[in-house]
């Protein structure tokens, strides 16, 4: 069982401690269920909205578009002409659309445009690349519909931050225009457990364990037949050339932050305008907090001003 310290970290507010809350409980109940079937395992992890504010004046819309079901979501006002492509976190095996509209219309809202949040296929029943594969999709079918690439930013969190960063590195090894910006909330890039915050930040993380991830990685890899270094599923291991501008951003108390610090540092070298964001003391994905915690809105709103 993952514990976590009985105190507040310093400086952050009383409303962050929901999302680490949480954490905790999925942490206990995942390490007292040896038998948690992958129903249930899902089931738990579609609580990740119960942190977040329902945002007003935003309306919800499903839809299927290049085979991909998922869920629009539709700010008052928005600029339609502009995309958000929202894959949710979740290690390529749980969380769904319905468990991060919520997240994706925060973001949406405050930069003025619409998003799209897929429901992407999951491992381990469908293995890398299938959810790349979707991504590409969904890109594919929204510049069809006369959106400008340009205009197409990748966003996702955890393993949809993977997902945000590899589709663009999808879309340029088949000759495709790139997205116009790739956002990235604490990205979980690393299949082969190096982080050296997994073992620094293992007292302070409320979720994050290696078996966990252990887990994670063997059905997304197809129980190791794939190999982690792979770059559209570690891209840690890919060519940054010609990248989009990237955010980035972790929470000082996740065990992925350098997840996160490694991909800013990458990018950054290979020329690539690389914005980071560590937030100290705070969970993986903090924006979950998004309208209930400062630290989230606050985020929120640097990543407004930098799309603009």
């Amino acid at each position: 069982m993952t514990t976590t310290p009985s105190t507040r970290p310093p400086g952050t507010s009383a409303e962050s401690d929901a999302l680490r809350a949480l954490y905790a409980d999925w942490a206990h109940i995942i390490a007292t269920t040896p038998d948690l079937t992958m129903r249930l395992f899902r089931s738990i992890f579609d609580e990740w909205h119960q942190p977040t504010r329902e945002p007003e004046d935003v309306t919800y819309r499903e839809e299927t578009l290049g085979g991909v079901p998922g869920i629009w979501t539709l700010p008052a006002g928005a600029d339609t002409s502009k995309v958000l492509l929202y894959t949710h976190g979740g290690g390529f095996a749980v969380g769904s659309a319905a468990s991060h509209r919520k997240l994706a219309a925060h973001v949406a809202k405050a930069l003025g445009v619409v998003a799209f949040v897929l429901d992407y296929r999951r491992a381990p029943e469908h293995p890398h690349p299938a959810q790349v594969e979707d991504g590409v999709a969904v890109f594919t079918a929204l510049t069809d519909r006369g959106i400008a690439p340009a205009d197409i930013t990748t966003i996702g969190d955890s393993a949809g931050g993977n997902l945000a960063i590899a589709i663009p590195l999808a879309l340029r090894e088949q000759g495709l225009p790139l997205p116009g910006r790739v956002i990235a909330f604490s990205p979980w890039l690393d299949m082969e457990n190096k982080g050296e915050t997994l073992v620094t930040n293992a007292a302070t993380d409320a979720l994050i364990t290696v078996p966990l991830l252990e887990g994670m990685i063997a059905g997304v890899l197809a129980g190791g037949t794939i190999d982690p270094t792979t770059p559209l599923a570690n891209p840690l291991h890919a060519d940054f050339t010609g990248f989009p501008p990237l955010y980035v951003n972790a929470g000082g108390a996740e065990s992925l932050v350098d997840n996160a610090t490694r991909v800013a540092e990458k990018a950054a070298a290979a020329g690539v305008d690389v914005t980071l964001s560590v937030v100290d003391g705070m969970q993986h994905v903090f924006p979950f907090l998004a309208g209930n915690a400062p630290e989230a809105d606050t985020e929120i709103d640097a990543i407004a001003k930098w799309y603009r």
